[in-house]
């Protein structure tokens, strides 16, 4: 699938860009493996997508959905990215760090 930009959100207002990681928070219904793969952040077009956005160093929080996002939805996944390289036009960001999420009651 593709990049839903309405669905990459900042977290806080902490964040120096260039000085501190920006962090931010991105829900979609794609596994961690298609999330992670090169270019994904540019929705298919070179400098389009999220590459003004981004930059080294910032940390993407995922959730992926395994049904409808937000409100009815069901979790499936959830784990974090590192933007590693952005050059070219191309945001790449790492493989996922996975987060186990439990509910134990």
């Amino acid at each position: 699938m593709a990049l839903t930009m309405a669905n990459l959100a900042p977290i806080g207002n902490s964040a120096k860009r260039g000085k501190a990681s920006q962090h931010w928070s991105y829900w979609t219904l794609d596994a961690a493996t298609d999330v992670d793969a090169a270019g994904y952040f540019n929705a298919g077009t070179a400098y389009g997508g999220a590459y003004h956005l981004l930059e080294v160093g910032d940390v993407i929080h995922r959730v992926t959905w395994s049904t409808a996002i937000g409100s009815g939805g069901t979790v499936s996944s959830y784990g974090t990215h590192l933007v590693n390289a952005k050059a070219s036009g191309t945001v790449d960001v790492t493989n996922e760090t996975d987060l186990t999420e439990t509910d134990s009651d």
